[in-house]
């Protein structure tokens, strides 16, 4: 049972219009999450692109090959049974925000963090009034109260689609000032990509690369840029159904 895939059994996938927003139907047959509830997204541009998942499976269904459904599928049943908890969790990294913890050395690596994070803690600072502290090492840097507040508001103001994608972007990256940055449009993806992968492209110069290990990055690049997509997806649907 273990090595058991789902085969593909419908010709069509189509986006349907649907209390909520919208569904897509497999030759009419509607598409459900893991937990049984009906997949229905905030946007058609969401739908478009999960039935457009579901039309490239072939004979079975590899859901690796399918971010976006996996994405609204988290939002429905993870999420939204929990969406405080999911809040504060990704609240939490602000408090601990990779863009606030610098290298004592080499000179180079510093000159690099400074150079790529501060203008995005002066862009959070000024853009979400949330003034962020940095400091060098592992030491435990304490944050404006008032900042970790602002930040935490960000994440209320989403709903659960918005929210499961942007955990994506937080928990890849490290940063929860990074994953608003991308999500207000401040940073593309791959900025912010770029961004949070400073100190081991570092790495990467002084040591040489490793094949695993590149595979590895790789496959989180992706999933952050996929993230970044749904969330433009989102933003974009909804201000031309407006």
């Amino acid at each position: 049972m273990s090595n058991w895939k789902p085969k593909r059994f419908w010709k069509e996938a189509t986006v349907v219009v649907a209390e909520g927003g919208y569904t897509v139907e497999l030759d009419g047959r509607a598409v459900k999450t893991p937990a049984k509830a009906l997949l229905v997204v905030p946007t058609q541009a969401m739908a478009e692109a999960i039935a457009a998942e579901w039309q490239a499976q072939e004979k079975e269904v590899d859901p690796r090959t399918m971010p976006v459904t996996r994405s609204a599928n988290a939002a429905i049943d993870k999420v939204t049974p929990q969406k405080a908890e999911v809040c504060q969790m990704l609240a939490d990294y602000g408090g601990h925000d990779l863009l606030c913890y610098r290298a004592i050395g080499p000179e180079e690596l510093v000159r690099r963090q400074v150079a790529g994070w501060d203008p995005v803690l002066d862009w959070a600072a000024e853009h979400l009034a949330a003034p962020l502290a940095s400091g060098q090492g592992v030491v435990h840097v304490d944050q404006p109260a008032q900042s970790l507040a602002k930040l935490a508001a960000e994440l209320d103001s989403l709903d659960e689609f918005g929210i499961a994608a942007l955990h994506d972007l937080v928990t890849i990256s490290g940063s929860l000032v990074l994953a608003l940055s991308v999500r207000h449009r401040h940073l593309s993806a791959q900025e912010a990509w770029a961004l949070s992968r400073i100190d081991e492209e570092f790495q990467v110069e002084q040591w040489g690369r490793d094949e695993e290990a590149e595979a590895a990055a790789a496959a989180k690049e992706r999933a952050f840029l996929g993230a970044a997509l749904i969330l433009e997806m989102l933003s974009v649907s909804r201000s031309r159904e407006n």
